[in-house]
């Protein structure tokens, strides 16, 4: 498959706003009253990302991931639309984000994805998936399709 450059429909890329006074800074991640209700998240994790490091690219077949990108360091995005029904079928979306550009970006299942530290320290992500992983009590099948264990996957990272 030959992927096309572009915007991908229901992915959501938000600019975070950094409030920052004489104790430090505070971004929001996210509100109940800016995101649709099937998207609100069910669980947390934060997880360190060194220089270089590649997570993804994998999908999910039910589960959104909405991911805050806030530093340090800087990650490269990418994003691929895998959804057959979707109006950006086929599409691939490539952006920075973290500490000198703090986003949140809501990725919908189906789109397959990965992000890469291209920063030269350590880097944190926060996810605050709509689905638990494992399911309630850690007792089902973890919802992941992971491309990176596919030596002949069309999914690559630059």
């Amino acid at each position: 498959m030959n992927f096309r450059t572009g915007r991908i429909h229901d992915v959501v890329v938000r600019d975070l706003v950094r409030h920052t006074d004489p104790r430090g800074w505070l971004i929001e991640i996210f509100r109940h009253d800016e995101i649709p209700s099937e998207l609100y998240p069910v669980m947390s994790y934060v997880s360190m990302t060194a220089p270089g490091v590649v997570r993804g690219p994998h999908e999910h077949a039910d589960q959104a991931d909405f991911f805050a990108f806030i530093g340090p360091s800087t990650f490269r995005i990418f994003l691929w639309d895998a959804r057959k029904d979707s109006a950006t079928y086929g599409q691939h979306q490539v952006f920075d984000a973290g500490e000198a550009q703090p986003r949140a970006v809501v990725v919908p299942a189906g789109v397959v994805h990965a992000y890469k530290n291209i920063g030269d320290r350590p880097g944190m992500v926060i996810n605050s998936p709509n689905r638990l992983f494992g399911g309630w009590g850690r007792k089902e099948p973890v919802d992941e399709i992971r491309h990176e264990l596919n030596p002949s996957t069309i999914y690559r990272v630059e």
